[in-house]
This record gives structure tokens, sequence and C-alpha cells, in this order.
């Protein structure tokens, strides 16, 4: 039996337990649905089994009531610090998920994200910054495109929790880029990776509201926004960043520098990647007071620079990531409306699944394309809006697994 150790500030009292309690040996305290009355009582169980720790298989578990508790705490306002107790339970558990078996629940990692960015207690908030770094590196190593699939999929269909997503989907895509066509070393990108999930984090709560305001910025949110480049250096600092390049990056994350980004310090080389990525995801994204534009307009739109001259930083995020990005809709040369689920040698030619077929009716099963043939070109990039069929994650992430080693970069 595989023990994970769990905190009593984990548990809720007066609801069923999502999984059964044992003690250090093993030994059952308290079966699975049993309804604990007190905090009381809570103890001396703990008292009594030295501790108190579920079986392993029972971690997926673990992870949802971990993440019910905070976000009742987050609904009653309080500071997540409270629970600074559970989380090393919950970090093993979701290690556990997502390392050992290589699957991953991307609505779970959404809501972490979620919270780290709300994060005001320094050690609490470095060590979820760096268990979602570590979940997104490793997923980026075992699946890039469907790491590319998810996110895109989140952030062109929903708005709950719109910097969460936006944060990681802009990391992912600035890590590509780093790694496959800048060739950035390895400590750059994982600077780089960490900049971008939290080069926003001064205006979380804004920018959440802000994709669910049917209005446009009020002045005083656009003062905000403004500001939030500065808001979110020093925010960082006080939870304990000392990186220079790091502060420096989120700093300028939004300075307009064109030009080659071999004539910027480091620091500002990695601010105009963010910038160009984050451009991209912004324009991708649903808002209460506008549709979302097609992936492949978004990505054109950070191509060229404030000059209108191919923009460095740009044409390394197309190239990395594809004109049409796994997760994005197609329509081919059959008729056909598919979604991309794999990049493919060229930046045009991706892989794809119909979905949808020539007479506007969904397919039992999605069908693989190859957009290399001629007869399965892609005619036209499809709006996610325009397209009135239910993505299941679960069912199409295995389509992306496939290999990118004959890419020409």
């Amino acid at each position: 039996m595989n023990l994970i150790p769990v905190s009593i500030d984990s548990i809720h009292v007066g609801r069923p337990l999502p999984f059964h309690l044992v003690d250090k040996d093993g030994v059952l305290l308290a079966r699975k649905a049993f309804v604990v009355r007190s905090k009381g009582d809570l103890i001396d169980i703990a008292d009594r089994g030295g501790g108190l720790f579920i079986d392993g298989v029972d971690a997926d578990a673990l992870q949802r009531a971990y993440l019910d508790q905070l976000q009742t705490l987050l609904r009653e306002d309080k500071s997540l610090g409270v629970i600074a107790g559970s989380k090393l339970s919950a970090e093993a558990a979701t290690r556990r998920t997502a390392t050992d078996t290589g699957r991953i629940d991307w609505f779970d990692l959404q809501e972490q994200a979620n919270f780290m960015l709300r994060d005001k207690t320094p050690a609490s908030f470095r060590d979820r910054l760096d268990h979602i770094h570590e979940v997104l590196t490793e997923q980026l190593r075992r699946n890039p495109d469907g790491t590319l699939f998810a996110l895109i999929h989140l952030s062109s269909t929903e708005t709950q929790r719109y910097s969460a997503t936006h944060a990681m989907l802009v990391s992912v895509m600035c890590a590509l880029a780093s790694r496959e066509v800048l060739k950035w070393p390895e400590p750059v990108e994982t600077l780089l990776r960490k900049a971008a999930l939290t080069m926003n984090i001064g205006m979380t709560d804004l920018q959440d509201k802000l994709a669910r305001q049917p209005l446009p910025p009020t002045t005083e949110q656009r003062g905000v926004i403004d500001a939030h480049a500065a808001t979110s250096t020093a925010l960082l600092a006080r939870l304990g960043v000392t990186d220079n390049t790091w502060l420096e990056a989120v700093r300028e994350h939004h300075t307009q520098t064109p030009g080659p980004l071999r004539g910027k310090t480091p620091a500002q080389r990695l601010a105009r990647l963010m910038q160009r990525a984050d451009m991209f995801a912004a324009r991708l994204a649903p808002r209460a007071s506008r549709a979302p534009i097609s992936p492949a307009a978004a990505m054109q739109a950070c191509y060229f620079d404030e000059n209108k001259e191919v923009d460095e930083a740009g044409a390394a995020l197309i190239k990395a990531v594809g004109i049409y990005q796994p997760g994005s809709f197609v329509k081919l040369a059959t008729e056909e409306i598919a979604v991309v689920i794999r990049r493919g040698t060229n930046t045009n030619t991706p892989r794809v699944a119909v979905l949808i077929n020539r007479s506007g009716m969904p397919t039992v099963e999605p069908t693989i394309r190859d957009t290399t043939l001629k007869d399965y070109r892609i005619t036209a990039s499809v709006a996610h809006r325009d397209v009135r069929v239910q993505i299941n994650l679960e069912k199409l992430l295995p389509l992306t697994l496939g290999t990118t080693s004959d890419r020409p970069w």
C-alpha cells in the first residue's frame, strides 16, 4: 500500500469522507463516506493512528477534496496561507497522477494555476508555481501537441479561469519557441516559462472579471491594466522572486521594442517573446464583450511588429506552434471541418481529425486526415464559435500523441 499523508485541514468536517482514512501502518481508521462530526473527533482519530493517511489509489479523490477546500476558502475571502499544511499532501497526489501515469486532468491543473496566481504567501506560492511549472514541463516532454491542444481548447471555449489558462498557454508557447526555434539554453527556457506564468499576476482578478464583463474596461480598470506590469513585478518581489532577469522581463513584457532579438538584453528578449505570445493568446480567448478570432488570424496578428515588419519573436512562435495549432479548427478541401491534433513538418500542414462531415453532420468517430495531401489540404481556418460540436478532451487527446522528430528545426 502506497500511503500518502493527509493534513487535518484538508478534510471537511460534517461531510462524507471521499476516501478511506488509515493509520501509519495502513490500518483502517474511518471508512469512505463516514461523516466526521467535529474537528475534535478528527484530531482524536489522527492521534489514535499516529497521523492520517490514505492509500495512493485514492490520490485523485484527495486532489478533488483539496481543490474543493481551496475554493471554499477563496469564496470566504480567507488567506490561502491558512491551508499550507494540506498543500504537500495534495501536491503529492497531483504529482502521482501527472508523472506516474502520464495522464493529466487539465481542468484540475487549470484550477491549481488559478489558486497559485492568487496566493499571497511566499512559501506556498513558490511551491505551487514550481509544481505547475514541473507538470507543464513534463507534459511538454511527453506530448507537446497534446499540451497545446488542451490549452488552446480551454482558452477558446471558457472564461471562468481566463487568467490561469492564459498564463499556462503563453508559458507553453514561449517554451516551444525558445527550445525548437531560437535554441535558447535550458536555464533560459526555464526562467522564461516561469516569467510567462507570472507576468500578469498583478491583475489576475481583473483579468478574470474582464473576460466576463460585457462592457469595455472602465477608466479605473484601464489604469490597473496600464500599471499591471509594474504591479506584477513588485508583487513577485514580495513573494520571494529575486532573479533580476525574471523581474525585468515581467516589468517590460508590455513595452514595445521592435527589432532583432540579438540587439536586446537577456530580459528584453524574454519580454519580447512573452509579449508576442501574450498578444496571440489574448486574441484567441472569448470575452463577454467580443467574440474570439480564429487561431490562424490571432497568430498572424503577432507576426508583424509595430513597424509592420516581420517580428523575429512572432515568427519564432509561428514556426514553433504552426499556423494551424493543435486544438484549432480548419476547413478542408473536402468541405469537412476538422480539429488540428498534431503539428506537421510544415507550419501549414498539420495532422487533423474530422469532426463534421461534408454534409455538416458530426462524425461518429474522428477520421484522421493528412493535410499534406492535395485532396485534404486546408482551405480556411475556422473560429471555435462557428463549430457546433462538443470537444471531449479525454477522447481526443490520445490522437495528439506522435513524434515531431521529422520536423525540419
